[in-house]
């Protein structure tokens, strides 16, 4: 899209508007079953990724090797299987946003991580995180997780039996998340 904004150039701006018809079906069937999102994605969105893949073939012939547009297109090309998953499955996302939006923070800390003033605490910082986190994304407290883990641990809890720790396996307390 920024593509298109800056060169203004009429290729982009159909495949904008092309790939804008995908996310508007995606609107429409946001928050349904992924039985009622595929259905919806097969047949609406089939079709349209049936077209774009030849006419962004056709338009590669059509401009210069050597252009962002033509990186661009050849990019989308090459990733086209993992483009276009979401068409198989309603449980897929059209794209990575929600995936990317929920490990930013997780991200930000660790970045943040960096100023600890000590390499070890930057770690463990890093590390404690990331327990946070994965506790939010599983909808697990946090607090009622790392105290109950600890807990276990100190009781003799089994190395061998680690898995059973983990925050998705950790059964949601009443207490909302911190």
């Amino acid at each position: 899209m920024k593509l298109a904004r800056n060169t203004k150039s009429p290729i982009a701006e159909a495949a904008v508007r092309q790939i804008a018809t995908l996310y508007a079906v995606e609107a429409t069937v946001r928050g349904m079953t992924p039985q009622a999102r595929l259905a919806a994605r097969q047949q609406y969105s089939t079709a349209i990724i049936a077209a774009l893949k030849p006419w962004f073939e056709k338009q590669l012939s059509m401009i210069s090797s050597g252009s962002k547009l033509a990186e661009d297109i050849r990019y989308g090309l090459a990733h086209w299987e993992g483009l276009t998953r979401f068409l198989g499955d309603g449980r897929f996302e059209l794209d990575t946003n929600p995936v990317e939006n929920a490990i930013r923070p997780i991200c930000l800390t660790r970045k943040n991580a960096l100023f600890a003033g000590h390499e070890v605490g930057a770690e463990n910082w890093a590390l404690l995180s990331s327990v946070v986190a994965t506790c939010r994304l599983n909808d697990v407290n946090p607090v009622a997780y790392l105290a109950e883990t600890l807990d276990a641990i100190i009781n003799g809890h089994p190395q061998s039996q680690i898995e059973e720790l983990m925050p998705w396996r950790f059964r949601k307390t009443s207490s909302p998340n911190p």
